[in-house]
Parts: structure tokens; sequence; C-alpha cells
């Protein structure tokens, strides 16, 4: 890294920051404290701050000023934060005392009230639902397993994350939480497993709009770098899913990179089938562009069915060998199984029930040892990303700490045909 860090001092032009000026700090990201509050963390444009100032704060140049005062400054030391007495023009700052704070705001000094343009932040294009773990299996793993504890997590977590919205829904157990995209969504999942909580997920559905009569959906402009020999599969691909190409550069050493504009729909599950498609060896980025008029059809649906467990029960090897010609796994031997939980997925486009804890039966003319050794193929390793990616609109992923479980909504056989009747 050093070559790199040389170049940026030798023709990266110092700034001419106005030290003594009065202060002007705009606030680019919030953080949150139960001992302290709210933190806003920004860079001072100019001017000095110290703990205790009285400061006025404006949300853009046609906002409304108020007063505030500025508890602690807290500087940066590699991924540390430790307090200051004071901080000038050019420096990164955390700052507490204020509760109003919000993304944009610009701290002032009282006379000189001079406010910034607000920062913009992307609206929301998915949502998924978080509900209570309600499987046979739940409990066994979490320390966080109700729904006021769900809900107490995800208003802390929109304290600090501001691209976040959450909205309780008509059932107590079930919170609608939408995000900028699945990442955004799957690391706040991955963050409340590894705290210890237990929940499901729903598959990410996209957030509608509706202006003048017209339905509108969210559009992305997306980005993809790869080897000029997979190209063919991952265009194919995305022509299914009603992208748009807008322009198509080749570097002349047999990588080319591709822009589209693509409804969010279409990319939701088209990561996982990219990554296979290109071998490992894409580069794929996407942000938001604007609401657009709905494509017709269904995009990123799961061509294949699945196969669900009958029974409750530990999954036997024996029963799980006999399956393999239905389709590859999720389990493996051993593991724990309840009626309605997905095990593995089906070689034809219908789910098909399965018992996978049926064992071999005995007698005296035929011994264990009599048939061929049970050899199982190695099972599909389920990642929070994958699972979200793969599960149907009558499916949920179980989460636990140590955990991951594809279900159907509903674990009874009857139950799933009277809902199929009733979408109908």
């Amino acid at each position: 890294m050093r070559p790199l860090f040389d170049a940026v001092l030798q023709h990266v032009p110092v700034r001419d920051d106005e030290v003594d000026a009065p202060l002007q700090l705009q606030i680019s990201s919030i953080d949150y404290s139960s001992y302290v509050g709210k933190i806003g963390v920004g860079r001072i444009s100019r001017g000095r701050i110290k703990p205790g100032t009285d400061v006025i704060c404006i949300n853009g140049p046609d906002g409304t000023p108020f007063k505030g005062r500025i508890n602690q400054v807290l500087k940066f030391r590699g991924l540390e934060r430790e307090v200051v007495d004071e901080a000038i023009a050019g420096d990164i700052v955390l700052v507490n005392g204020i509760e109003d704070l919000a993304i944009g705001t610009t701290i002032c000094a009282p006379d000189r009230i001079d406010a910034l343009p607000m920062l913009k932040i992307d609206e929301p294009t998915l949502t998924m639902n978080f509900m209570v773990n309600t499987s046979p299996l739940a409990g066994r793993e979490g320390k966080f397993v109700t729904s006021r504890q769900i809900r107490e997590r995800l208003d802390r977590e929109v304290k600090s994350n501001m691209a976040l919205r959450v909205r309780e829904t008509d059932d107590d157990t079930v919170f609608e939480v939408s995000g900028r995209g699945e990442l955004h969504l799957t690391i706040l999942v991955e963050n409340m497993r590894r705290e210890g909580y237990e929940l499901a997920v729903s598959r990410p559905r996209v957030v509608f709009h509706e202006e003048n009569g017209v339905k509108l959906e969210p559009y992305e402009n997306l980005t993809v770098d790869l080897e000029d020999t997979t190209q063919g599969g991952v265009m194919e691909e995305l022509g299914k899913r009603k992208a748009e190409l807008l322009d198509m550069v080749s570097d002349g050493k047999g990588r080319t990179r591709l822009e589209y504009r693509v409804p969010a729909r279409g990319l939701i599950g088209f990561q996982g089938d990219f990554m296979t498609l290109t071998r490992g060896n894409g580069l794929m980025s996407h942000n938001f562009d604007s609401y657009a008029p709905v494509k017709d059809g269904i995009l990123g649906e799961r061509h294949n069915g699945v196969l669900i467990s009958q029974d409750d029960g530990e999954a036997v090897a024996y029963a799980l060998w006999k399956l393999q010609d239905r389709g590859r796994m999720f389990v493996s031997p051993g593991d724990p199984l309840y009626e309605g939980m997905i095990i593995g997925i089906h070689s034809r486009d219908n789910d098909l029930v399965v018992n996978p804890i049926k064992g071999k039966q005995l007698t005296n003319v035929r011994a264990s040892g009599t048939d061929e050794a049970v050899r199982l193929v190695t099972p599909v390793q389920l990642t929070l990303e994958y699972a979200v990616e793969f599960i149907s609109d009558d499916e949920l992923v179980e989460v636990t700490p140590k955990s991951i479980r594809l279900r159907k909504r509903y674990l009874k056989e009857h139950e799933r045909k009277k809902a199929s009747r009733d979408d109908v």
C-alpha cells in the first residue's frame, strides 16, 4: 500500500480548511448508544468544536433552526473512538447530546447560521416480513424469541439505520421491514442472529408506488463485469428478468462490462445465478434509478419445486439415500426435522411431500449388511443470502443463532391445500 499512499500525498492537493472561521459541520451518518442517545457523525467544514458548545442546528437552507448543546466530541483512531477536548476543520468527528439530529443536519455557530443542502437518502425498494419463529424447534438455540424483544431490536436499529423502515401489521407477531435491497435487509438479519435472536423472515417483495392512477415499481441501474466466455448466459438470464441493455464495453483482454436498467423485482435471486453463470469470476453492482410503470409478467421466480418433510424426527441416512433421485438435499443424517420443513430441491417444478426419517425395514431374510453401501451426495450448504433468494411467497426462512432452515408458511399439508384454494 505504500506506493498508493505516496501517490495520494504527491498528487492530492491539501485542503484549505478555515480553522478559525465560525463552526459548520454537516451530519452524514447517524449512530445510537443506549448511554448517550443519538450520535451524529460528520466532517467539520470550517471552525472548531468543543464539548459543552452551544450550537444552532438546521435541516437544509429552508429548515427551521433549533438550539442544541454538544455533550461529547469523539474522533476515530483506527476502529476505536476516543473522546477529545477539541476538533478542528477537516476532522471527522462524532457528537452527541442533540436528539433531533438527522442525516443532512448542519450544525452551525450561533452567530453565523449557514446551512448546507440536505443529503439525499434513497427510499426503501424492498420489504420483508420479520416474525416470531413458530416452528416446532423454536426456542432451542436463541435467547430472544418473543415479539416484544424483536420489536425492541428493530426500534433500536431504526435509530441508527436511516434507510430502514419498520411498520407494525395487523398481526402482533409480524413486522414489515423495508430497506434498500436484499443485502441491506440480510445484514440486519445476520446481526440479529449473532446477537441471539430467533425469527422467521419472508421472501423479499418490492415496494410499489402509485401516481395518477399508474402503478409504479422501482428500477435499478445494474453494472456487471465478466469474462467474454460467460457473457451469453448472463445476458440471456437478464433478458428473462426484463432488463434493458444500455451499454456494452469490452476491454479487449477477454472481459466485458455491461450496463442495464432492470426492475428491482428482476434482481431478487439474481446474485446466486450470476455467481453460478460466471463461475465466481463476475463483478456486479447496482443502485436505485427511479420509479417507472410496472413490467408485465412474473420476475425472479424459482423454477423447481421443493421436497417437504411429512413427519417430525431426525433425518435418516437410508431415507435420504432413497430420496437422492428426487433432487438435491439441504439436510444431513441426524439433523432435526419437522413436518412442513423443506429438506431439498425437487428435480421437477412441483412440491413433493416425502418421509426422510424412515429407516430400513430389517427381517430374518434381509440383514443390514446385505444391501449396497449408502453413499450420500454432499447436501447444499444453506447460507442466509441463498435461503432468502431461494424461497417462494408461501415459504419462510427460520433463522436461529446456530441454524438456518427453510419451511412452508403452513406446516400441515391440509392447511397448505386450503390456502392454495383460497388464493385461487
